[in-house]
């Protein structure tokens, strides 16, 4: 490559629930495993409302809404008072809480309003993996300002746990990266930049790297010689590794950083 520059709610309840019930549970019902459910529970008007659904789904649709239908993330659909007890509110109660006895509109203000009882070996793990996305939207996107190269991933870590960063498993990756980076500017010096690169790379060449780099192109040309030019933006952070990235499948690839 050349540079033109130097720039414990488990299997239980399948057990304690089915007495209860005045119907059977059809097959078709179970979207999650009761083993792997939790309760998401909300406290209204003096009643308890409580419904069993997947923490990794839960999570995926707080982050977005439309990236998982609602009735896949519960493991029964069915509202209950007392999950452990198999107890169900009356519809009337659904109505005067909700406006509404229909299922699924009284899980979706569950899940916006109420609290989800997390085990405590699920709660490490999501807030490990929570951690995780975090640190790498960090690396990925801010610069030491003294260096104008990413900081090591180890050293965003390692602040974040000096400066006992509390991480909540169904809060988003992008509003805890605006709380992070704000608490740990103190400790590590943070810049966030835009890198603009131009690459050029032979004809040969073009397929692959074009279709890496299509949402980054800001524009593009072909030279006389059969060679394509493009510019780029990229968060100061990824500039390296979209370098190595676009070398990779270019080994005559020239790359300059542009003012």
């Amino acid at each position: 490559m050349k540079n033109w520059e130097e720039k414990q709610l488990s299997s239980t309840w399948a057990n304690c629930l089915e007495p209860h019930y005045d119907k059977p549970i059809a097959i078709s019902a179970i979207m999650v495993s009761l083993d792997d459910a939790v309760m998401a529970r909300l406290e209204k008007g003096g009643r308890r409302y409580e419904i069993l659904v997947d923490p990794d789904l839960v999570d995926k649709w707080k982050e977005d809404h439309d990236s998982v239908e609602l009735g896949e993330l519960l493991a029964i659909e069915e509202i209950w008072s007392d999950a452990r007890a198999g107890e169900r509110p009356a519809g009337e109660a659904l109505e005067k809480a909700f406006g509404t006895n229909e299922v699924l509109a009284c899980a979706r203000i569950i899940l916006e309003k109420g609290d989800i009882q997390l085990t405590t070996a699920q709660r490490k793990n999501m807030v490990a993996a929570k951690k995780l996305q975090i640190i790498n939207e960090i690396a990925s996107t801010a610069t030491d300002p003294k260096t104008k190269t990413p900081h090591p991933r180890t050293r965003i870590e390692n602040a974040l746990e000096e400066i006992r960063f509390s991480i909540d498993p169904f809060k988003s990756v992008e509003s805890q990266v605006a709380d992070a980076v704000s608490a740990l500017r103190p400790v590590i010096p943070l810049q966030f930049i835009t890198a603009r690169l131009a690459f050029m790379v032979q004809g040969k060449d073009y397929g692959g790297v074009s279709q890496m780099l299509r949402d980054s192109i800001e524009k593009e040309e072909w030279t006389s010689d059969g060679n394509w030019v493009c510019v780029v933006s990229v968060p100061g952070g990824m500039k390296n590794d979209i370098i190595d990235k676009v070398a990779s499948r270019s080994s005559d690839v020239e790359v300059r950083e542009l003012d």
